[in-house]
């Protein structure tokens, strides 16, 4: 039977929203989907909002065991959806079964890794200064320092991750971690999707007994839903991954605020593929089968698609210009993830053709007549001198289009990655002969990029310890910070300093006995 009301989710309440409905659109036909979706507005903010900040002091004074094992029952309990999460995701994005099952899995890891995560402890950065009464000329207080949550935390879901972007996605699963309730704003283009994950979010904090306002799940069209949650001011902090535009219209209403909140956007990024001379004279062919299978996987729908690659003007590139062209021209129409997305594509694409100094080099299959909102790949190149003249060359086309840059010499190729916006990943495409070239290009792209990398191409996120989902601005609202991996439970964390404060009052990190069993930093030395 299926859990799919068309419902929102508040507390452990189901809520039926009075601002409109909404019915789910299959992209590949169409088609819309069953059932309608009611869509709520602020007063459906307000109940959410009063709730999570009533839960708020229970659930972040839960033990780090109790919230690993919420977590976990989270992901069991999505596993437990089985065939009918898949089947809907299909239908509300187009996307192949065998990458709605790769991202189910990716979803459910990144939860059982903050139940890692909270397990040993690190996340605390317990850090302990003990007394020194006797100290001269002054005496020294007992200092001991911990981490705890920022307060309750607004989640944007992606349109392009379904599940790993979504409403039990990265942001969910580390602001949970964290010790923050969570409420989501589900994206319009998969409801379906979102509330079957809800539902299980919601069936585990009941299996685990958490407070009722941990989490909330809300539905609502246009901006004035998304506006509300993050003014309201229970809220204490936003996780979005979106557009450009997106990102900045609620940065500067999470900046308006009477009290001001940190809002983490990840917004825009093209991503840069330096191709090095001897790279390309080695295995041309190769990168360029490679770089055409990265910028079309998924439709291009990926904020780490390779959408600029920039190389010296030599013979080696013009076989890979033609080795790519040939890839490229092959590949067939890829349905998009909605009209919207579709037409942006189109229309970005399209002003990218039309910039002074582009020539295309590859164009791939037309879609059929059948087909609905399917974007054909494209490669443009521009020479180096005028994409340094041309700040819009730089703008992102999301999906899968990609402009190359020829630069003349060393010091245009410099020039380039100098005049780059800040990007979530750098790529290096280099053998040993190109070490020394590498090496000087390393210090600027370290400036520019979250994560670098060598022989490889962006598309895919590994969820671990060492990953760097973030970047400079524009890539995302704060370079300090990533969305991906363990370390993206930073984000909804403060320190806290407690000074002379009785041990049975003190948080169970700081704690003489250490009754938690972590990691902490005593008088300057790891303790362990």
């Amino acid at each position: 039977m299926t859990l799919i009301r068309g419902e929102m989710i508040i507390g452990f309440d189901s809520v039926t929203g009075h601002q409109g409905q909404l019915r789910a659109l299959n992209p590949a036909t169409g088609q819309q989907i069953e059932p309608a979706f009611s869509l709520g507005g602020t007063a459906e903010v307000e109940k959410a909002a009063q709730l999570a900040s009533a839960a708020f002091d229970t659930y972040r004074r839960t033990t780090p065991e109790q919230r690993a094992r919420f977590l976990e029952t989270i992901a069991d309990e999505i596993v437990a959806l089985g065939d009918e999460l898949l089947t809907r995701a299909q239908a509300e994005t187009a996307l192949p079964l065998a990458r709605l099952q790769g991202e189910r899995g990716r979803t459910v890891g990144q939860l059982r890794l903050f139940a890692r995560v909270l397990r040993d402890g690190l996340f605390h950065d317990a850090t302990i200064d003990v007394a020194q009464p006797a100290r001269q000329p002054l005496p020294r207080a007992d200092l001991r320092m911990t981490k705890i949550a920022l307060g309750p935390v607004a989640v944007f879901g992606a349109s392009n991750f379904p599940f790993a972007f979504s409403v039990a996605g990265g942001d969910t699963a580390s602001a949970l971690a964290a010790g923050a309730p969570v409420i989501v704003k589900a994206h319009n283009a998969h409801p379906g999707v979102s509330e079957l994950v809800g539902r299980a979010i919601q069936q585990a904090a009941r299996v685990c007994a958490m407070p009722e306002g941990v989490f909330s799940l809300l539905f609502g069209e246009g901006n004035a839903i998304g506006e509300a949650l993050v003014s309201h001011p229970a809220i204490k902090a936003v996780g979005f991954t979106g557009s450009r535009q997106g990102g900045m219209a609620l940065l500067r209403i999470a900046n308006a605020r009477s009290e001001p909140i940190p809002l983490y956007a990840e917004m825009s990024s093209v991503n840069p593929v330096f191709l090095l001379p001897a790279a390309l004279a080695a295995r041309g062919q190769t990168i360029a089968e490679e770089f055409a299978a990265s910028l079309t996987l998924g439709a291009g729908q990926f904020c780490t698609n390779p959408g600029l690659v920039v190389a010296l003007d030599t013979p080696p590139l013009e076989a890979f210009i033609t080795a790519a062209a040939q890839a490229l021209n092959a590949k067939p129409a890829t349905t998009m993830l909605t009209p919207a997305i579709f037409e942006a594509y189109q229309t970005h694409a399209e002003r990218l053709a039309g910039q002074h100094g582009i020539t295309a080099v590859a164009k791939g299959v037309a879609r059929d007549a059948e087909q609905h909102n399917a974007a054909q790949a494209q490669l443009y190149q521009v020479d180096a001198s005028q994409f340094l003249r041309n700040r819009a060359l730089q703008e992102e086309v999301f999906g899968p289009a990609a402009l190359l840059i020829r630069a003349q010499n060393q010091q245009e190729l410099h020039a380039v990655a100098e005049a780059l916006e800040g990007q979530l990943t750098a790529t290096l495409q280099l053998d040993q002969d190109d070490y020394p070239l590498a090496e000087n290009l390393l210090p600027i792209l370290e400036r520019k990029a979250g994560r670098i990398l060598a022989n490889g191409f962006p598309t895919g996120v590994e969820v671990c310890h060492a990953m760097v989902h973030g970047g400079p601005w524009p890539s995302t609202s704060n370079a300090m910070y990533t969305s991906v991996g363990a370390a993206a439970i930073a984000r909804f964390l403060r320190p806290v300093c407690y000074q002379d404060l009785p041990d049975a009052l003190l948080p169970p990190a700081l704690r003489e006995g250490n009754p938690l069993d972590i990691p902490r930093v005593v008088e300057g030395e790891l303790q362990r």
